[in-house]
């Protein structure tokens, strides 16, 4: 099966999985918050593995602004659920429970953005040795 780079990445993964929690959570929120609570969740959650996605396919640099933004996205999620929370839409310990699953892909994204931040400071290491060189 042909695929794409991105799909192998494990935070990406696990954000996809996230979009699946969040989309059958926010199916018993209350009618009135459709507009609201329940589409801009839905709309955060969806973000981080299309940043992942689309960052992908950019130079290691614009890749990280995109990891970065994803991260914005996670912080979003944390809001809008502490919001849910306070709301009654959801229990603590559902909020917790999605909490946690948020801080573990705001880890894996910081992990990814410092790989991407090395590989990009040694290739510029490279290039300033290759310059000198010539």
């Amino acid at each position: 099966m042909i695929g794409f780079k991105f799909e192998e990445l494990v935070v990406y993964q696990k954000a996809i999985d996230f979009v699946d929690k969040i989309y059958s959570l926010t199916k018993g929120y209350p009618h009135d918050e459709m507009f609201g609570l329940t589409s801009q969740l839905r709309r955060a959650v969806v973000s981080i593995s299309l940043n992942i996605a689309e960052g992908s396919a950019r130079t290691k640099k614009e890749f990280n602004r995109f990891l970065d933004t994803a991260r914005g996205s996670v912080f979003e999620c944390v809001a809008i659920l502490r919001i849910s929370l306070k709301q009654n839409y959801i229990n603590k310990s559902a909020f917790e429970e999605l909490k946690e699953y948020l801080v573990e892909i705001s880890k894996m994204l910081s992990g990814l953005k410092h790989s991407l931040t090395r590989q990009i400071s040694t290739t510029n290491y490279e290039l300033r040795t290759t310059n000198k060189e010539m």
